[in-house]
């Protein structure tokens, strides 16, 4: 008889699941089982597989799930014990253990919040909700305000650093977010209250309804009194939002699956603006009203050995309102974008080794704003070969060329390859060249403001990465360059303007620049004591105006944040983020300086049982006075205290 202890060891053979989206990816196991004699030899092993840890796998890379260590992308994730280690409804506050990420926010909790990565603006970021394009076709650059989304619900964050238009086409210039909305493992229930009259509460119900199926519902509640958008003003702009979402995956008959998501949130943030005669920032009764839905279904087919196709139709919409109360009730502004894309995605294995990974889509775009209407839509295709060894070293290499073709602007090819070798047990080496493109947003074409000459902005990014892991230690470095051209920004027009300025004496857009931006980052976890583990997320970026020879605005060289966790008894865990931000201009004639500011937030939690746990925190603990938009106000220091339940 052998004995009953064994142990495990992964061999590193990632497995295509039979449905991606009912199952996660699985690795292969060597269970080694140990002789009865004492002696602590293996008799005998067995082979076996298990599912991947989420915070192991992405599906940003091709458009499916896949292994993080199968791929040769800057790509990090962040899993729901993340999310709710950071606590509270502010996502930046965890999007900022990112790399390469800095924010900007025009004021607190639900102000106009942009996200840049690696030096690319907002706009120049592709944010997915559960597959969905969400970036705003009404906004003026078509970006994507992470304002308008708070944690409650989301349970996976995933960033791609670096053009990923070979996968997801435009608007993919500088990086990619996807956000997945949450199916709980049974019923929970959270809320918390403190800060500046803030409230929050989240509700989650789901699982395993009959294997392999599951589905789950959320909703998550803020408000919030909050402070003065204008950091010279003195009435509280507060801000309100209610989110619902729900997922569900099935598998049906044979290697078949369906899936289907819905995410609707309804918010609004009181602002302030540039009222007469000093048309400087300052104290308004205005407000923005927001309405964001997103929606997506599908079906799935894959047969275990190395095919998986994927086909789904998606929807996202983005309704906005200005009200200013002062004058009226109802609404002096509104904006309404719309997005529908149909998409098909396939990997078919050639070989043990080599995979064909292709697929098509095709975007319909509205845009309406109460003066102005238009419509545009763009067709694309993609193919990409990956190769990856079954024997020897770990090694894998993936190339591919992606066709836009784009009702207005014609066609655009897109390269991309990337790899990753196994140098010894430790270190990892990685490689990527990817190639982006952005179309000029509606508003950019057909506003007051619009200039139909418009051309596509495109970049060129190289970067190269080492990876080491050695007993407690994890690290994962990179440094990178990207060169874009072409890029659209708003430009001021004389009253008799000609050229692109005829009948534009308010301004106009315009393909002004060429920018450079190139850097390194880290990405750190380090297990320094048993219960005691540091992080670090840290990136020098220096992004650079090529024409003028000036950074561009509000791009800190240096930004980073060091974490600590400390379970110091069973139930009670302790965690501090330190986050440290260099100065920048606020403008792009570099004339308005934006001083550097570091921010100390404390953690604690108390496990009370397996399903009830009491939390609590401190933001900005030494009440640092800073500005990330120069002439907002910030939130000073404030204290939430909080209750989760799991049942």
């Amino acid at each position: 008889m052998r004995y009953l202890m064994i142990s495990t060891s992964c061999v590193a053979v990632p497995a295509l699941p039979a449905q991606a989206q009912v199952a996660r990816p699985v690795e292969g196991v060597t269970i080694d089982i140990t002789c009865d004699d004492g002696s602590g030899e293996v008799c005998s092993s067995v082979g076996t597989t298990r599912n991947l840890d989420d915070n192991r796998i992405t599906v940003l890379a091709n458009g499916q799930w896949l292994p993080l260590e199968a791929d040769g992308q800057a790509i990090s994730v962040l899993d729901m014990a993340d999310l709710e280690g950071v606590q509270g409804p502010d996502l930046t506050r965890a999007l900022q253990r990112l790399p390469g990420v800095t924010l900007t926010r025009n004021g607190g909790l639900g102000g106009f919040t942009g996200l840049s990565v690696r030096g690319s603006a907002s706009q120049r970021v592709l944010v997915l909700v559960d597959g969905v394009r969400m970036n705003d076709v009404a906004g003026p650059s078509g970006g994507f305000d992470f304002g308008s989304v708070v944690s409650g619900g989301i349970e996976r964050v995933e960033l791609l650093r670096g053009p990923g238009s070979l996968i997801w086409g435009s608007d993919a210039l500088g990086g990619v977010v996807h956000l997945a909305t949450r199916i709980a493992d049974g019923v929970e229930a959270s809320g918390e209250a403190g800060g500046p009259g803030q409230f929050s509460g989240n509700f989650a119900l789901g699982g395993q309804m009959s294997y392999p199926s599951k589905v789950g519902i959320s909703a998550s509640y803020v408000t919030r009194d909050g402070t003065s958008s204008a950091a010279s003003g003195s009435e509280d702009d507060g801000f309100e939002q209610l989110a619902l979402s729900a997922r569900g995956e099935v598998q049906l008959a044979g290697a078949f699956s369906a899936f289907a998501s819905a995410r609707y949130a309804a918010g609004t943030s009181e602002i302030d603006g540039f009222p007469p005669p000093n048309y400087s920032l300052s104290d308004t009764a205005e407000r923005q009203d927001t309405r964001q839905l997103s929606a997506r279904a599908g079906v799935e087919y894959g047969d275990g050995y190395g095919t998986l196709v994927t086909l789904s139709l998606g929807h996202g919409d983005t309704r906005r309102e200005l009200v200013d109360e002062a004058f009226s009730p109802e609404s002096y502004y509104t904006t309404l974008g719309r997005s529908t894309q149909s998409e098909l995605r396939a990997r078919i294995g050639l070989s043990d080794e080599l995979a064909l990974i292709g697929g098509g889509d095709w975007e319909w775009s509205n845009f309406s704003d109460g003066y102005t209407a238009a419509r545009t839509d763009i067709g694309s295709g993609h193919a990409m070969l990956s190769y990856a060894a079954e024997q020897g070293p770990d090694l894998g290499l993936s190339a591919g060329l992606r066709i836009d073709r784009h009702r207005t602007f014609g066609t655009a090819l897109t390269f991309a390859a990337n790899g990753y070798a196994e140098v010894s047990e430790t270190i990892r080496l990685r490689a990527a060249y990817g190639e982006g493109f952005k179309a000029p947003s509606l508003y950019q074409l057909h506003s007051d403001y619009g200039n139909l000459a418009l051309d596509p902005e495109n970049s060129r990014s190289f970067e190269v990465g080492l990876d080491w892991a050695e007993g407690p230690v994890e690290l994962r470095t990179s440094a990178f360059r990207n060169d874009s051209r072409n890029l659209i920004d708003f430009i001021s027009c004389p009253p008799q303007g000609t050229g692109i300025c005829t009948n534009r004496p308010y301004g106009t857009y315009d393909n002004i620049g060429r920018v450079r931006s190139q850097g390194v980052e880290a990405e750190a976890q380090v297990q320094v004591a048993q219960g005691l583990q540091a992080g670090l997320a840290y990136a020098y970026t220096t992004s650079t105006n090529r024409e003028t020879g000036l950074r561009l605005a509000r791009r800190p060289r240096h930004a980073g944040t060091f974490t600590l966790d400390w379970q110091a008894l069973d139930m009670v865990t302790l965690g501090a983020d330190m986050r440290v931000v260099s100065a920048s201009f606020d403008n792009a004639a570099n004339t308005v300086p934006l001083g550097g500011h570091a921010l100390l937030d404390l953690r604690v939690s108390w496990a009370v049982s397996e399903h009830f746990e009491l939390y609590g925190r401190v933001e900005n603990a030494w009440d640092e006075q800073y500005q990330t938009a120069a002439g907002y106000g910030t939130q000073g220091r404030a204290a939430y205290v909080g209750v989760r339940a799991r049942l």
